[in-house]
């Protein structure tokens, strides 16, 4: 997965740029697929999070780790080739609604907020174990 920032996205105070994922994506100069612009390619795996979600994350006590973002960014994906617009992604501690198309994180719960909630406006859930 990608681990780069871009100036004004936001995340989470706990979440360190250096404590993610050293994976990356190359994209080979010899290949035949179609290039978009800079920008496209820039924002083709970066996850966002919204100043709603960032507060959450903040009130809640909710850290999200290298490994766990690789993991939201890998459900993401999945949600995406199944076409999905809004998802709720549930790992074992937390959920977060996700808008699939701009790679943003909406909201976010701890396991005490997602008791007795009902999630609505969402048409996917993924479930990472």
């Amino acid at each position: 997965m990608s681990d780069r920032m871009m100036i004004g996205h936001l995340y989470p105070g706990k979440l360190h740029p250096a404590a993610l994922s050293p994976e990356r994506r190359t994209v080979s100069a010899s290949s035949d697929a179609p290039r978009g612009n800079f920008k496209e390619l820039l924002n083709e795996n970066l996850l966002r999070i919204s100043n709603h979600a960032a507060k959450r994350l903040e009130q809640r006590g909710i850290e999200i780790k290298g490994d766990q973002l690789v993991q939201i960014q890998s459900a993401i994906d999945k949600a995406a080739a199944k076409g999905s617009k809004e998802s709720l992604i549930l790992m074992k501690d937390m959920a977060l609604i996700v808008n699939i198309p701009n790679r943003t994180v909406v909201t976010a719960m701890d396991g005490n907020a997602m008791k007795d909630n009902v999630f609505t406006q969402i048409d996917s859930a993924v479930i990472i174990s």
